[in-house]
C-alpha cells in the first residue's frame, strides 16, 4: 500500500504520523510525508522532527512540501500520486463527544477521491 500522510506541525499531527509510522513498520508499506502549511511551526522544523522519527525507526520514506491551500494541496497529491490511502490527524472531541475537525481535516474528508483515514 502506498500511504500519504499530512502534517501540520501539531502535537496531534506528530501523534498520528508516529501511529502511521509504527503501523508501516509493521506492513512494509510505502510511506509519503506530506508538510503543509502552518501557522504553528516552520517547515524546516517540521521537516527536520519527521526525519528524526523516520530515521529513530530506520524507515525511509518520502518528504513532501504543499505550499498554498494545505486540504487542496494534500488532495491534488492523493488524488494524483497513486496513493492508496490518505492520513490526517482524527481531531479532537468536544466536551459532549463529538469530533471536531479543523478546516484542513474537514477539506480533505470531503473532497479526496483517495481513502481517508483519521488517525488519532
Amino acid at each position: 500500500m502506498n500511504v500519504l500522510v499530512g502534517i501540520d506541525g501539531t502535537e496531534r499531527a506528530f501523534t498520528a504520523f508516529e501511529r502511521v509510522v509504527a503501523r508501516v513498520k509493521e506492513t512494509g508499506d510505502d510511506l509519503t510525508a506530506a508538510i503543509v502549511a502552518s501557522e504553528i511551526e516552520r517547515p524546516e522544523t517540521v521537516e527536520r522532527r519527521v526525519r528524526e522519527v523516520l530515521d529513530g525507526e530506520g524507515i525511509e520514506a518520502a518528504i513532501r512540501r504543499i505550499e498554498g491551500h494545505a486540504g487542496g494541496g494534500l488532495v491534488d497529491l492523493a488524488d494524483d500520486g497513486e496513493f492508496d490511502r490518505l492520513v490526517v490527524d482524527g481531531g479532537e472531541r468536544s466536551p459532549t463527544g463529538k469530533i471536531r475537525l479543523d478546516s484542513t481535516t474537514e477539506f480533505v474528508l470531503l473532497n479526496a477521491e483517495t481513502s481517508v483515514t483519521l488517525a488519532r
